[in-house]
């Protein structure tokens, strides 16, 4: 069963992305400050769901959240500051659109670029432990995926919708044949 939270802060946010291990489109990242008795069947980290169980869940967290926003780094920030740093930046961002400033952070993973003014704690494995995470995890990857199947809708040779935008074989044989577009992270090993 996964924890409400890391501090019991009832305002304690919990952060985590989705994209970063990608070749194309942005990295999302997610904050999200849970009612502490919120504890919806299923809810997990969100690789650990079915797409079906994630849109369900998603809807839930969206509706009975204290607080939550989603928010990106494109690909041209990943280039210009690296993944690590863009997904820092991403988070920051979601933190910022919250509406309610946090007490404490719960981030997923075991780096942070520290947000100004309020405590942060990283957490290995966070999205398994902890419910915000967990929820987190899942409006990042959600949200994530509805702009790789609008991208895929433009450039569909790509296999977007499928593969969302991770390195698979069949990505970078369209990468191979067709060669880039803007959405894809050109710091990275395409090939």
């Amino acid at each position: 069963m996964l924890l409400a939270s890391h501090t019991n802060q009832p305002l304690e946010a919990g952060l985590d992305e989705a994209g970063r291990g990608c070749l194309a489109g942005p990295v999302f990242a997610a904050a999200v400050i849970l009612p502490p008795d919120f504890a919806p069947a299923y809810l997990n980290d969100s690789k650990q769901l079915s797409a079906r169980r994630r849109t369900v869940l998603r809807a839930e967290i969206c509706q009975y959240a204290v607080a939550w926003a989603v928010a990106e780094a494109s690909p041209l920030e990943i280039a210009a500051v690296n993944i690590a740093q863009a997904s820092y930046l991403a988070m920051h961002r979601a933190v910022a659109a919250l509406g309610i400033v946090p007490t404490h952070l719960a981030v997923d993973g075991n780096r942070f670029k520290p947000y100004p003014g309020i405590a942060h704690t990283c957490l290995i494995k966070g999205d398994t432990r902890f419910r915000h995470i967990a929820a987190a995890s899942i409006l990042a990857k959600t949200f994530r995926d509805e702009r790789m199947a609008e991208l895929a809708a433009l450039y569909p040779a790509y296999g977007w919708a499928q593969n969302a935008g991770y390195p698979t074989v069949s990505h970078r044989a369209a990468i191979r044949q067709y060669g880039t577009t803007e959405h894809h992270r050109m710091g990275f090993r395409l090939l």
